[in-house]
């Protein structure tokens, strides 16, 4: 399939569907290893999605983003770590929060972040109209591979500095939807028609 990394057209991307994550030096079955698959909620949020998570530096809306900060505070030893999990999304929680919080600490952080992922990742997608067509697809396909033995991290990867003991365990940048229902034949089957159908 065809893979976007930063910079990429978003009128290129479809605005419905699932994304799959790679990663440099992670590899697996001969090939890229996937390190993550995600999708949206919002009806078509996907090229939004997308922006959330290589460009726009708001670590509260994107887990994604979140956990390349986590990852990348704890292999330094930054005590910062601790309010980079305040999350300030709502107002109630700026009023209240927001004096806790060295703007500029956390701005530095916010870049170190998007480098970090543009420099790193690239991607493929694929098209899923219907809101749980691509719920179930996308948590089937998170299933499958971390249940996958041969899907594993090398030595270096970033993710084994997480502090969330499912990242270090699945080699996933992923907590939900893991270790579940895989994908059946039949289920398998239908992905790689739908697969050609978006090359």
């Amino acid at each position: 399939m065809r893979k976007f990394s930063f910079p990429f057209d978003k009128q290129e991307i479809p605005e419905n569907g699932i994304y799959i994550l790679f990663e440099k030096g992670e590899f697996g079955h001969s090939g890229n290893r996937i390190v993550r698959i995600g999708t949206h909620t919002g009806e078509n949020q996907l090229r939004s999605r997308l922006n959330q998570h290589f460009t726009r530096e708001n670590k509260d809306r994107s887990i994604f983003r979140k956990n390349i900060g986590r990852a990348l505070l704890n292999k330094d030893n930054d005590s910062f770590l601790e309010k980079w999990e305040i999350d300030l999304t709502t107002k109630n929680a700026k009023e209240k929060l927001s004096h806790l919080i060295d703007f500029e600490k956390q701005k530095e952080i916010e870049m170190k972040v998007t480098k970090f992922i543009q420099d790193n990742f690239w991607f493929v997608v694929f098209q899923v109209e219907k809101k749980t067509d691509r719920l179930d697809l996308e948590g089937k396909i998170i299933s499958t591979i971390s249940l996958c033995e041969y899907c594993k991290p090398s030595e270096n990867w970033l993710g084994d500095f997480s502090p969330k003991e499912k990242i270090r365990r699945c080699g996933l940048w992923l907590v939900n939807e893991l270790w579940k229902t895989p994908l059946s034949e039949n289920e398998m089957e239908k992905l790689g028609q739908i697969l050609k159908q978006n090359k």
